[in-house]
């Protein structure tokens, strides 16, 4: 497939792209509807203006990618890298899951996230303040040095989450699930004396 695919043509729908190199493009305008990306470099690429619906991407490298005014929903990421993304961009993020993805250094603040999935990932250092992830499914994932701050939690799944630093004074975690001996972080935020 020619790398100068989207300069030629506008909407996408239900193509497969695999095991092709987009590093460092620009791609403005353009409308990707049930379409699968596999093994597809898109690192360090612009996405203006441009819309993804029903898509799938599959062991892809979308690390420092640039949503600007683009529109997501019901986008399934599965084994991706996405460092460093700034999500608060997009126009639009809808019913998103990231499986097995490495989100380390980026920036969910302040987005709807409600009911999303974000299972088995690694979020280390990513942006959670006033993110809204109720009922959200986040079990099995890294969050290493993490920031929530005013972050909907209510009824979200936490089971077997990690290295979380989650404050239940600063963050709405009612009927969250948490699993141990991890949830035993949320004891040492409040101002209380444990004995062992």
């Amino acid at each position: 497939m020619s790398h100068d695919i989207f300069n030629t043509e506008y909407e996408f729908t239900d193509r497969t792209f695999e095991e092709l190199d987009f590093r460092n493009q620009s791609i403005e305008n353009r409308i990707f509807d049930g379409c699968t990306f596999s093994r597809v470099n898109f690192n360090g690429s612009s996405f203006k203006r441009c819309r993804f619906l029903d898509c799938t991407f599959e062991q892809s490298d979308l690390s420092n990618i640039v949503l600007t005014s683009s529109d997501l929903r019901d986008v399934k990421f599965k084994e991706c890298k996405l460092v460093g993304v700034n999500w608060i961009n997009a126009s639009s993020l809808m019913h998103l899951s990231w499986d097995n993805c490495a989100l380390n250094y980026g920036n969910f603040s302040g987005l709807d996230l409600r009911k999303s999935l974000m299972q088995n990932c690694v979020a280390r250092e990513v942006d959670f303040a006033e993110t809204n992830f109720s009922e959200a499914n986040l079990r099995a994932t890294d969050f290493t040095a993490a920031r929530f701050a005013n972050t909907n939690l209510t009824k979200t799944d936490l089971r077997q989450a990690k290295n979380y630093s989650i404050r239940p004074d600063s963050n709405k975690i009612k009927k969250a699930k948490f699993s141990l001996p991890e949830a035993m972080l949320l004891l040492y935020r409040l101002d209380i004396e444990l004995e062992e």
